[in-house]
């Protein structure tokens, strides 16, 4: 640690991957909450040539935090830098840079470099900081090394699906209904209790236990970024037995005829789940076919009472 109270860490790892493939996956941000596990969100603020100004939601020793990032893409040397321009307590400064290097046409070793200053250099602050660089580049890396290594596996796991409904009222409305989930357990049959915190304004957290069709309660946990009466993006951490990922966003576009609000999903399936629940025939497309059916029916409900909700305010 430098005088100024300025933090250098370095993390690595090696990857049975192409350099050139894990860059891209590292350098689209579309894919960060899939393979990063403490990232929740990511949305572009803007992007020019060989640069990008990018939001990021994110877990850090598990509290949700945000904040914006200026990031350098090189291609031709497989590096990315990137500096927080709006930081989060106790962060006063952070930046760093991702290099991949070429072990071999089938091997990398990714190396994952962070510089980072505590307000007032204060020694709590930079110990918290320490903690959370620490535990996030572990698991981003070794998450990475994962998600590369299993990529083309992950294939025939991985889907995504969106359910749309046409609503007579105004997108304020609908996305109010979504927002104020701390009511759903009045307002939606499948709810039975909800516990929703959002001591950041647009970020929160949502615990939710979901009654099945045959009785049974469930617990699951999302961080949720909201943007009013426009997306909610999430990631959920409490995940059901058959699923090892799961994120996803209701949009409510206005139209002619009202306003088209969607439910959209991407699953990654748990294999090692599904004898246990779907019974020793079943495979990955009953599975894909059990949690598409019960995610669209629960969003399907939710909209449709969020339509009724919203017809009758207007």
């Amino acid at each position: 640690m430098s005088q100024t109270g300025l933090r250098e860490v370095e993390h690595e790892i090696t990857i049975s991957a192409p350099a050139t493939a894990v860059y891209r996956l590292i350098a689209d941000v579309a894919n960060w909450p899939r393979i990063f596990p403490p990232t929740i969100y990511v949305d572009h603020v803007e992007k020019g040539e060989g640069t990008e100004r990018i939001r990021i939601w994110a877990t850090a020793n598990g509290e949700a935090k945000n904040w914006t990032s200026f990031r350098t893409l090189d291609e031709k040397a497989l590096t990315i830098t990137f500096r927080q321009e709006v930081s989060t307590p106790p962060v006063a400064a952070m930046g760093g840079t991702w290099i991949i290097e070429p072990l071999d046409g089938a091997t990398s070793r990714v190396r994952l470099l962070h510089d980072y200053r505590a307000i007032d250099d204060d020694p709590e602050g930079l110990a918290w900081i320490d903690e959370a660089v620490d535990r996030n580049s572990r698991s981003e890396l070794a998450a990475l090394k994962t998600n590369v290594e299993l990529a083309h596996a992950a294939e025939e796991v991985t889907f995504s699906f969106e359910d749309t409904v046409q609503i007579n009222g105004s997108a304020k409305d609908v996305y109010d209904f979504i927002n104020e989930a701390h009511l759903w357990s009045e307002r939606l049959p499948h709810v039975a209790t909800v516990r929703l915190e959002e001591d950041t304004p647009g970020l929160q957290t949502l615990e939710m236990d979901t009654r099945a069709k045959d009785g049974s309660t469930h617990t699951t946990k999302s961080f949720r970024v909201t943007f009013p009466s426009h997306k909610i993006a999430y990631k959920q951490v409490t995940l059901p037995a058959l699923m090892t990922l799961h994120t996803g966003y209701w949009t409510f576009a206005e139209n002619a005829d009202g306003v088209a609000a969607s439910s959209q999903h991407t699953v990654v399936l748990n294999t090692e789940n599904i004898t246990k629940i779907l019974g020793p025939d079943a495979g990955i497309a009953e599975a894909r076919e059990y949690v598409h059916t019960a995610l669209s029916t629960n969003s399907r409900a939710t909209l449709g009472h969020a339509k009724a909700y919203a017809e009758q305010q207007a």
